[in-house]
């Protein structure tokens, strides 16, 4: 068995062929997708000769997708039809160039497709003219990574450690499609956290979906959490990705790990669900923070004024310079009803908590959420934690099935001091969490009691009515002004608004907190709106005392004498 880190180091060592010609962020424009090359052509050798010898039998018949009966050849859901492999790519290397796009075209399509999406035709001409194609063709035949010596779960690790590194050495792009490992690996222990029972029962099948899949990374770490929990159980997963060398390498994979590529779509999720009607056990994300969605506006504005709740923004829009509460919805359009119900766990940043007033597309999002008793709980992560931004950031878990103790409540874990500093800034990345830290979180979600690190609210906690309290318009003289009815009429210049709690009676707080100070205010119950909004800060907010007079004193007179000493000192 080879040690999946010891080729990775390998496979990175070839990168150094690169340098001079190419920047190190550009390192994986190559290695990536040769690193697929190499392993399918691995995986496929055993039965490569068979599928050759099968071609002239298709020759003569009038087939028209020959995939699925060479895939069966070959015992696996891709093959390839060229007479190369990488041994017969080497021993030409006059006609490397020509002979390789022969090997890749060779690929049935849904590997082929891979190759296609990571534009690795360009680096074939770059790296000719540079004459270095052949050079690292030949180190790269040098890597064993055939099945008897490398399983699919070590082929992924080690596919999984190359992303690491180029994503680290890319910190400008690497927010874009690489979360970090520790925050995967706290979401997804929250995630099926309460449900191992479940999962350690014999032959289980669950799925997983993440409509921002980026590489795949958050997949692969719930794959391998669920595989350590039980070997004897199965966790199909489903992804979409919109950038196109992200989804190669999410699709390459999940081919490489033997699960079914073709699960992982490309697109935008918003207007081109690729896994439209699917609804999934479970499901993890980190969308991109405060993205705008203006471009594909009109699609879902149309969703939602057509569709409504038969759609997925049935609940509301939030204001288009941020699309966070868009993927909440769309996720939570994917959740089974049945008794079982689905989880799912996403990363925002601190807008989707409080942005909008009561009324607004945010807050009324919030309040379908909450009302209907699906928000189970929300951490606060340490700031600096992503490489591509250093705001602080928060965990959503979201359930419609929550289990009897956490009906009508919502579960807040202030996480925010739980980090390490690193040796080594990465980007923005400047503090990780430890194995440790996420097992003292993973415990207090678990506990589900109240103490230093948690809260426990009520659903209406985070409500409050919107109320309009008015003044009468009056007069040069001082006196109100009526309409015909007498009613007086309102003053707009002086129009002013309250949050009262839904805990709260209205008329009570009405009485004590607003007619005291303005005695002929009035409330205009027509204006009243329900909002819902979460003060994270608020909750876990320690007061500190103010340093007493004398106090500060002291300090002036000490430093006073310390400054005094040392000018005396200097002029002797």
């Amino acid at each position: 068995m080879i040690n999946f880190k010891q080729t990775a180091n390998f496979i990175w060592e070839i990168a150094n062929l690169l340098r001079g010609d190419y920047k190190q962020s550009d390192y994986g424009k190559v290695i990536l997708p040769l690193t697929v090359l190499r392993r399918l052509d691995c995986v496929l050798s055993p039965t490569k000769q068979k599928v050759l010898d099968y071609l002239p039998k298709l020759q003569s018949t009038k087939v028209q997708n020959v995939d699925p009966i060479l895939n069966k050849v070959a015992k696996h859901n891709f093959h390839n039809r060229s007479k190369y492999d990488f041994e017969k790519l080497v021993a030409d290397p006059d006609n490397i160039a020509a002979n390789l796009r022969n090997f890749i075209n060779g690929f049935s399509e849904n590997a082929r497709e891979i190759i296609e999406y990571f534009e690795f035709d360009k680096q074939i001409d770059r790296l000719e003219k540079s004459n270095l194609l052949y050079l690292v063709v030949k180190r790269f035949q040098e890597v064993d990574m055939h099945p008897d010596t490398m399983s699919n779960v070590e082929a992924g690790y080690l596919f999984e450690e190359l992303i690491r590194k180029f994503a680290e050495i890319s910190n400008e792009t690497a927010g874009e499609h690489f979360t970090p490992r520790e925050v995967i690996r706290l979401m997804v222990n929250l995630l099926f956290m309460a449900d191992k029972d479940v999962l350690t029962q014999a032959g289980i099948v669950k799925t997983l979906y993440d409509p921002a899949g980026g590489t795949g990374g958050m997949l692969t770490v719930a794959d391998e959490y669920v595989r350590e929990l039980n070997p004897d159980s199965r966790l199909e997963l489903f992804g979409q990705e919109i950038n196109p060398e992200s989804y190669a390498i999410f699709k390459a994979d999940m081919l490489i790990k033997g699960q079914n590529a073709s699960n992982v779509k490309f697109g935008n999720s918003f207007t081109d669900d690729g896994l439209e009607d699917h609804q999934f056990d479970y499901m993890l994300s980190n969308p991109p923070f405060g993205v705008s969605w203006k471009k594909v506006q009109k699609q879902i504005k149309k969703e939602y004024e057509d569709l409504g709740f038969s759609g997925r923004f049935g609940a509301g829009l939030p204001r288009v310079s941020d699309g966070s509460l868009l993927f909440l919805q769309h996720m939570m359009s994917k959740m089974k009803q049945n008794e079982q119900g689905t989880r799912l766990a996403i990363v925002f940043n601190g807008s989707p908590l409080f942005t909008g007033s009561a009324g607004s597309g945010e807050s009324e999002i919030r309040r379908w959420v909450i009302e209907n008793d699906m928000l189970e709980a929300i951490i606060a992560l340490p700031d600096q934690l992503f490489y591509n931004t250093g705001i602080s950031t928060y965990i959503w878990v979201v359930d419609n099935r929550k289990r009897p103790e956490r009906k009508g409540k919502v579960q807040m874990i202030n996480a925010v001091s739980m980090f390490k500093k690193m040796s080594k800034s990465l980007g923005n990345k400047r503090n990780m969490i430890s194995k440790a830290q996420i097992a003292k979180i993973t415990q207090i979600y678990g506990d589900f009691e109240e103490g230093k690190y948690c809260k426990i609210f009520d659903n209406e906690d985070f409500g409050y009515s919107r109320i309009t309290v008015e003044r009468p318009e009056r007069d040069d003289n001082g006196e109100i002004i009526t309409d015909r009815k007498g009613n007086p009429k309102a003053d707009s210049s002086l129009r002013d608004y309250e949050n009262v709690p839904l805990k709260e009676d209205i008329e009570e707080y009405f009485n004590s907190e607003v007619l005291p100070h303005v005695p002929d205010a009035w409330i205009d119950h027509s204006k009243t709106k329900i909002g819902y909004e979460i003060n994270f800060t608020r909750y876990f907010y320690e007061y500190t005392p103010l340093r007493s007079t004398s106090e500060i004193r002291a300090d002036i007179l000490k430093l006073k004498d310390q400054m005094t000493g040392q000018t005396l000192k200097a002029i002797n």
